[in-house]
């Protein structure tokens, strides 16, 4: 059995549960992927399927993506991932899969890139409390002291700074799914996602227990 799925997100709603509560949730478009490519421990060293999501123009692909697609029925794609799987003699080149494999109830991972807000302060970036706001206070939203004094006379590593904030890999897990739509290739789940409206995303079986 294959692990996941690719998908983008489409944003965020909210729906109510029977007894009237109010659950945020964001809906996904998850597949139809397409295997692009079946890899074995014999031929590859490992088991995996590589997959292809969202269909583009084959004038949009170069020469040696587009030999690469014909091999699985010509359909040029324009993302490819790759997902472990136990036994891939089950799956041939073309194959299609859909959000059939989750069902309504059960909990995945969802990894995708999180929104980049470029260069931030430590108030933003790491949540610090900062300074007094009254009136002649001087530190507002200053990481304050950082350093050492005599030895090391260095900046640890590792210390929380000002920097480069988002577009990273996160990995949200244990996501409870509120409804699947497979007609729409359409599933719902409850809280938040990584990314931006239309970003990819990953959709996988729970790796650690529910």
């Amino acid at each position: 059995m294959y692990r996941g799925l690719l998908g983008r997100k489409l944003g965020m709603s909210s729906l109510f549960s029977p007894e009237g509560h109010q659950v945020p949730v964001t809906v996904l478009e998850v597949g139809p992927c397409v295997v692009t490519q079946v890899k074995t421990q014999a031929t590859d060293g490992y088991n995996a399927l590589q997959v292809g999501f969202m269909e583009k123009r084959e004038n949009r692909v170069n020469k040696p993506l587009q030999g690469h697609f014909r091999k699985s029925g010509g359909q040029a794609c324009a993302f490819l991932r790759e997902i472990s799987v136990d036994d891939p003699s089950g799956y041939t080149l073309g194959q299609t899969l859909t959000v059939d494999m989750f069902q309504v109830g059960e909990c995945v991972d969802i990894s995708g890139i999180s929104k980049g807000r470029g260069f931030s302060g430590v108030v933003k970036r790491w949540g610090f409390h900062g300074g007094g706001g009254a009136h002649g206070s001087m530190f507002h939203r200053a990481p304050g002291s950082v350093g050492c004094s005599a030895t090391p006379s260095k900046i640890i590593k590792g210390r929380k700074m000002p920097g480069h904030y988002g577009n990273r890999r996160v990995t949200v897990r244990n996501l409870e799914i509120v409804d699947i739509r497979p007609e729409q290739h359409l599933m719902i789940v409850k809280g938040a996602v990584p990314g931006c409206r239309s970003g990819l995303v990953e959709v996988q079986k729970p790796k650690f227990g529910q």
